[in-house]
């Protein structure tokens, strides 16, 4: 099943952040429905492989971090 719809890119752009190319036209919106999951697979061989993740990596990073990253 699809849904299509013309309007406005002022209205999209509340939605999601459009290309200076696509701002104030008017743009075709395609819904489509999203995949359905698939079965997860297991990478328990590789359980060896890789260490566990230190508990700093979950702690927040530095301001310089952000900022370098545009966040």
């Amino acid at each position: 099943m699809e849904y299509r719809q013309t309007m406005g890119s002022a209205a999209l752009s509340e939605v999601i952040n459009l290309p200076p190319m696509l701002r104030n036209r008017q743009v075709e919106i395609i819904v489509l429905p999203a995949a359905e999951p698939t079965a997860t697979r297991k990478f328990d061989f590789l359980a060896d492989k890789i260490p566990p993740l230190p508990d700093s990596f979950f702690e927040p990073l530095p301001e310089e971090e952000l900022q370098a990253w545009g966040l």
